[in-house]
């Protein structure tokens, strides 16, 4: 959706950014010499990918297309390559091109254990993974900048919160997993008896369970200010991964398994879809899909199938907004067909895959 540009007075936080966009350039400068691989050594990193529904203040730097742009104003849904409330820099190098990545750095260290133990997957396999879910959810491959997002993107589901979008529940969304998380972070905060208000309450947060839903009484920007203060905060990223191995992490690798299949990609392909469009329930499901995808014991054969059928509803129902669902079961199609089932030394086709447009 777009919004029109919210004009405030030009405040110096416009000067850093426009500061970063002048290193960048400087950088970015000098002899034509050794040719295009040594230009693209000197281009500045890019930013945090542009993105539709994230407001920025002034002085915040964004990228968009192999460029990064500050903002002058408050702005959002605006397109950078537009103009309007963005100066455009140079062009940057996409992060993946920077350094090789450091998978297992993305994670904390007993999530880590925890996952290699109950997934048989490591943190290449699982940084892979995220960065497959989060390019749909949050247009960015840096899913570790999430443990903080929050936001009620009016899918009446609530607000969702985190790296993997918990809920709070809404019409559309009878049986969230926002109550599981608050709860899950009063146990990892230490609490004996943990429960939803125990959480809410070392949050800083108000709100109450009204049945299945957790209805929020603090504003949407006292709430969301909270819920991203707590991004570094330990306890509540294991918090975060507790909830979101519990409700849609197991449930995804016992299907994978049950089926004889073990490879990152069906059960990266699993979870993607437990959580976009729920682990069990009515036909939208993961149960409902993997009940109509053929009982082949062949994994690429039964993937295929299972590929083809979520196509069908992945833009319905306001799991994605269309095609973004298309082409979000198309990334992994994609890699299914090139061999890449492991997702092992696979940052470049990662990479690859996830290079298309959101709408």
């Amino acid at each position: 959706m777009k919004y029109a540009a919210k004009r405030l007075s030009f405040p110096s936080a416009i000067l850093a950014g426009l500061a970063l966009l002048a290193a960048g350039s400087a950088a970015a400068q000098g002899s034509t010499a050794g040719g295009a691989e040594k230009q693209a050594s000197r281009q500045p990193d890019c930013a945090t990918a542009w993105n539709p529904v994230t407001p920025y203040m002034a002085g915040s730097v964004v990228s968009r297309g192999g460029v990064n742009y500050a903002a002058a104003f408050w702005t959002q849904g605006n397109a950078p390559e537009q103009g309007q409330a963005w100066q455009s820099g140079k062009r940057c190098r996409p992060a993946a091109q920077a350094k090789a990545a450091d998978h297992d750095a993305n994670f904390p260290p007993n999530t880590l254990k925890f996952l290699k133990a109950n997934t048989g997957l490591d943190g290449e396999q699982w940084d892979n993974i995220m960065k497959l879910v989060n390019k749909p959810e949050q247009d960015s491959l840096e899913w570790t900048k999430f443990y903080g997002y929050c936001e009620d993107i009016k899918d009446k589901r609530g607000y969702t919160i985190g790296i993997f979008g918990a809920t709070t529940g809404g019409s559309n969304d009878e049986g969230p997993d926002g109550p599981t998380l608050f709860k899950e972070f009063d146990a990892s905060s230490g609490a004996s008896n943990p429960s939803i208000a125990g959480g809410l309450a070392r949050a800083g947060v108000h709100g109450s369970m009204q049945g299945k839903i957790l209805k929020i009484s603090d504003s949407a920007k006292v709430f969301c200010d909270k819920i991203g203060g707590l991004q570094n905060n330990p306890a509540w990223r294991d918090a975060m991964w507790n909830t979101f191995y519990k409700v849609y992490i197991q449930y995804s690798v016992q299907q994978a398994r049950q089926r004889g299949f073990s490879s990152a990609l069906t059960i990266g392909s699993f979870v993607d879809t437990a959580l976009n469009q729920g682990a069990a329930g009515d036909s939208g499901t993961l149960q409902g899909l993997l009940s109509r995808s053929g009982n082949s014991s062949d994994e690429k054969t039964f993937m295929t199938s299972f590929y083809a059928q979520r196509s069908k509803i992945v833009d319905t129902n306001h799991y994605n907004q269309p095609p973004n669902g298309k082409n979000r079961v198309k990334q992994w199609s994609t890699l299914l067909n090139q061999g890449e089932t492991d997702l092992k030394n696979a940052d470049a086709a990662v990479q690859k895959v996830t290079d298309w447009e959101m709408k």
